[in-house]
């Protein structure tokens, strides 16, 4: 009977660690066909003899902190006044609707078109108010920047061009961070952005496959939004969804690698995770929705296989949540079993396999901070850190796949809190803004911690029993993400329940969980 359980928990520890490794070999490939492609020079765009009319969509929600800025960054972006229009939609249900408005008329006053719509309901969400917005745009193309965007004055200028190739349907530009050294985690998420647009987006995009719109920093033909089926909104990733079936009616979406558009990183746990668990949540929707035809159509298999690693990424999540549980056991208790941990053969299949997955993540981000002109060599002592906050969200995204893959629906779109950071504040203006945002999952939070205690015990047996010490490391890393993200998560929903009305800049401030973490200076 204890061979037997043995043999399940050999064989599902096994399961998880060959997907992992699949996906871990296939950051290695993204890797070799960035060097490949990536480094190419994309073709100069011709000129537009006469420039033509844009809508830039800001798309607002109960942003008290940051919406007077995107509508002044819009407003100073470098184009022709008669041929800019700035629409801002706008579904807040608090105070933010009568700030947006008043920016909007002073706006107006000197001398912008900038249309303010406000929507009584939320129906679609982010997806709803873009839909929305078109019936009154009056551009050919629609820029979309999300609230803590802050574009730069010459974005449209560079990116316009090159939609006179008449197959390109979209534009997206590489997400920057005006607050990417505040503190490690916003280090972090950062360094987890940059992997994804410096690397992925380039190699895909460069290499012929399909890449996705992310949402914001980017403009749009309005033509291949109707042709594409217009933003739909049964899945969290409209924007994603979108990205896919403009490409399946051969639109093309060009990345513009030296193009970026600037905005601030979650500044706390909780944010950045339910900004994770929509992502997540949201790319499952998108497969179970998109791959079936596309995997039927007459595309290339190399366009089929990208994709299809692309939209199922999420599945990496519950396969971590696995190996965390299963990784000591495994190798600490067995029978008389062919898979027994004395067996050399499992030890080597599985410590390589092990190799393969760890080394992958940190090979993969090195080479986007080295192609950035980052000191690669001094983020080196980050990797474990990198990876702690990747198994420490794991559990929370597990989660997003699972009800991504079996929900009806495609949920409540939660959107990220935004604080208002400028480049320059690191710590203190800030923190007061956090007691405004209530915070959920809480639940989660506790079962994070639980995992963290589970994988203490688990180091502790291995000392006493003197048995898979070899699993020490990653049980430390593992315990330590677990508990970095559990403890903040509990600690920044803690704070934000001690909130009544929002404080003024110049009030009592308290501390977030970042202050736990010394700031990168």
């Amino acid at each position: 009977m204890i061979a037997n359980m043995h043999d399940i928990m050999v064989v599902a520890y096994l399961t998880a660690l060959l997907i992992l490794t699949i996906y871990g070999i296939h950051r290695y490939w993204m890797v070799m066909l960035y060097y490949r492609h990536g480094r190419k020079n994309l073709t100069s765009p011709e000129k537009f003899t006469q420039l033509p009319t844009i809508t830039v969509q800001l798309p607002l929600f109960n942003e008290r902190y940051v919406s007077q800025r995107v509508i002044e960054a819009a407003c100073r972006l470098d184009y022709p006044a008669d041929k800019l229009q700035i629409q801002v939609l706008d579904d807040s249900t608090d105070d933010s609707a009568a700030i947006a408005e008043t920016v909007c008329r002073k706006m107006r006053a000197a001398g912008h078109d900038v249309e303010y719509i406000h929507r009584s309901n939320r129906q679609g969400y982010k997806a709803g108010a873009l839909e929305n917005g078109l019936k009154t745009c009056k551009g050919e193309f629609i820029a979309i920047f999300d609230a803590d965007f802050v574009p730069e004055r010459d974005m449209l200028m560079q990116a316009i061009h090159h939609f006179t190739a008449p197959e390109v349907g979209c534009v997206q530009t590489r997400w920057e961070h005006v607050n990417r050294r505040q503190s490690l985690l916003t280090l972090c998420q950062a360094i987890f952005l940059d992997g994804h647009f410096m690397i992925e987006h380039t190699a895909r995009n460069r290499g012929g496959r399909f890449i996705n719109f992310n949402g914001t920093g980017g403009i749009w033909r309005k033509t291949a939004i109707t042709d594409a089926g217009g933003w739909q909104h049964d899945t969290l990733t409209e924007d994603m969804d979108l990205s896919y079936r403009a490409q399946l009616r051969q639109w093309k979406i060009v990345f513009l690698r030296d193009v970026v558009s600037p905005a601030e990183l979650p500044p706390e746990i909780t944010s950045f995770k339910q900004q994770q668990h929509r992502w997540t949540k949201g790319s499952a929707q998108t497969a179970i929705k998109i791959l079936p035809g596309l995997m039927l159509s007459r595309l290339p298999w190399r366009v089929k296989i990208e994709a299809f690693f692309h939209l199922t990424s999420g599945v990496v999540y519950p396969s971590a949540v696995i190996l965390a549980l299963l990784v000591f056991p495994t190798f600490c208790f067995g029978g008389p079993s062919l898979l027994s941990p004395s067996s050399p053969l499992l030890w080597t299949l599985m410590m390589g396999l092990f190799t393969v997955m760890t080394f992958s993540a940190a090979t993969f981000y090195i080479v986007a901070q080295k192609e950035l002109g980052e000191n690669w060599v001094r983020l080196l002592p980050l990797v474990p850190l990198l990876m702690a906050i990747g198994m420490g969200i794991s559990l929370a995204n597990a989660l997003a796949v699972i009800g991504g893959l079996f929900s009806r629906t495609s949920g409540e779109f939660l959107r990220t809190p935004k604080y208002g950071i400028a480049a320059s504040d690191h710590k203190n203006h800030w923190k007061g803004r956090a007691t405004s945002f209530r915070h959920r999952g809480s639940l989660v939070a506790y079962l994070e911690v639980i995992f963290g205690l589970y994988l203490v015990a688990c180091m502790v047996l291995a000392v006493v029993l003197d048995r898979a010490i070899l699993c020490l490391p990653f049980l430390f890393i593992f315990a330590t993400g677990y508990f970095y993200v559990g403890f903040l998560s509990l600690y920044s929903q803690w704070l934000s329940k001690r909130g009544g009305s929002p404080p003024t800049d110049s009030g009592t401030t308290l501390p977030l969980a970042t202050d736990i973490i010394p700031a990168i200076q």
